[in-house]
């Protein structure tokens, strides 16, 4: 029997990671920072500063995103579980200051963040045995890249000190939670709608199969789409706040052309968290300044410019973020822009977010019914639905997913840490 604190969980993710630890109570998760028990699976270079034993200056997580936005000299990593299974892994990039650091490298020190924060917090400076989550396909259709993506995993982990891993499937960690509290075999639809990607899987759960290793097999169907919660963020930003900034206004006419629409790509730019800072280079500050003749509103220009220049974007985005959660549940919100323009409020009402999300919503509400049809069944023969991962939150949303499910039981985990508690009950059984 393994120490009870020689091993951990760890679910790292696209967008946020999460580690557990076994302590007299059962598994549970670790506080990362600032009290949050998920951590922004991110990674900022400084320009500045000397290299230690671990190597160039950086932050994480949080502190890396504040960095990025606060517009600090260097490079954000963000993503990176996408690098698994490509041929990037093992090569370098430039994070600033003239230093160059490998993909692989990038990964293995945020686990090994993850790995420190964990003996921070009371595990076994032994602690050798760990269990990763994986996704069902790490590259869809290709076999010998997808081993590859689980196998550099793999060595990251060994790389930070880990002795002995094991993997388990995601979908099938955010099902332990049900899977726990049933008497008999049940099919089970997990819809995993996250930041960046809507996952739907099919998974046969049951008392019978509880302590099984191996559950590959019990994973009937997996399907999924690259549309999830920063895609509902800049159609709520565009639909709402932009507006007031002048998206899709339409100017004086000019040189006897007929009026046109305002020139549209600084504000898809706005509304896209990874391109902001590219709106405030002093080249495009500048030309943005001189277009003021294309605005037939002085207002919406001036407020554009205010964005700009006092560096809102990423406020702004936050505030569509906050936006939408507050519409979510239903209702009506003000949007306070105080700090464009004293006293700038903006209405969103429920139905300009549900028109601004039809289409994404219609397209991740098909990709469940296709993981259905691909596991052979029927709506009728799926037992649960159980939700999980941050934009399942949003009603409309959930609503319309279990709408296809009429008989389906619905379940919500924890939205941010279910996969993480599935993972640590796996470790539980597996080391114990």
């Amino acid at each position: 029997m393994s120490s009870p604190a020689s091993f951990c969980a760890i679910d790292f993710g696209t967008s946020n990671s999460a580690i557990a630890i076994p302590r007299e109570a059962g598994m549970c998760l670790v506080e990362l920072e600032g009290g949050q028990q998920t951590m922004p699976t991110a990674v900022f270079y400084y320009v500045d500063g000397r290299h230690d034993a671990d190597g160039p200056p950086r932050a994480f997580g949080r502190a890396a995103i504040a960095a990025y936005v606060d517009g600090i000299d260097g490079r954000l990593m963000r993503s990176m579980k996408s690098i698994l299974g490509s041929g990037l892994i093992e090569q370098t990039t430039d994070v600033g200051g003239g230093r160059g650091v490998k993909y692989f490298d990038i990964l293995a020190g945020y686990l090994k963040r993850l790995r420190n924060s964990a003996l921070a917090a009371g595990a076994s400076t032994s602690m050798k045995q760990v269990v990763l989550g994986r996704p069902v396909f790490f590259v869809d259709g290709e076999p010998a890249r997808d081993a590859a993506a689980q196998a550099s995993l793999e060595a990251a982990a060994r790389a930070v000190g880990f002795d002995e891993v094991h993997f388990q499937f995601e979908p099938i960690a955010a099902a332990f939670d049900y899977e726990s509290g049933i008497k008999r075999e049940e099919i089970v639809l997990v819809a995993d709608i996250g930041g960046g990607t809507s996952d739907f899987s099919v998974v046969r759960v049951g008392p019978q199969r509880m302590q099984r290793i191996d559950r590959r097999d019990d994973i009937l169907a997996n399907h999924g789409v690259h549309i999830a919660g920063t895609d509902f963020d800049r159609h709520v930003e565009l639909a709402s706040i932009l507006r007031e900034f002048g998206y899709r206004s339409i100017g004086p006419p000019r040189k006897g052309a007929p009026a046109r629409e305002v020139p549209s790509a600084v504000y898809f730019d706005l509304a896209t968290w990874h391109l902001i800072n590219t709106v405030y280079s002093p080249l495009r500050v500048a030309e943005l300044r001189q277009m003021r003749s294309f605005y037939g509103s002085t207002l919406h220009h001036q407020r554009l410019m205010t964005v700009l220049e006092e560096r809102l974007g990423h406020e702004l985005a936050a505030r569509a973020e906050s936006a939408k959660i507050a519409v979510s549940g239903g209702g009506d919100t003000l949007i306070d822009l105080d700090m464009v323009e004293p006293g700038l409020q903006i209405l969103l009402s429920e139905a300009v977010a549900i028109d601004a999300l039809d289409s994404d919503i219609n397209r991740i509400v098909q990709a469940g019914r296709d993981a259905v049809a691909q596991a052979g069944l029927k709506p009728e023969q799926i037992s649960a639905l159980y939700f999980t991962g941050g934009s399942t939150g949003l009603r409309l949303l959930a609503e319309r997913i279990a709408a296809d499910y009429p008989a389906a039981a619905h379940v919500k985990g924890d939205r941010f840490a279910s996969v993480a508690t599935g993972l640590g009950l796996h470790a539980a059984r597996l080391f114990r």
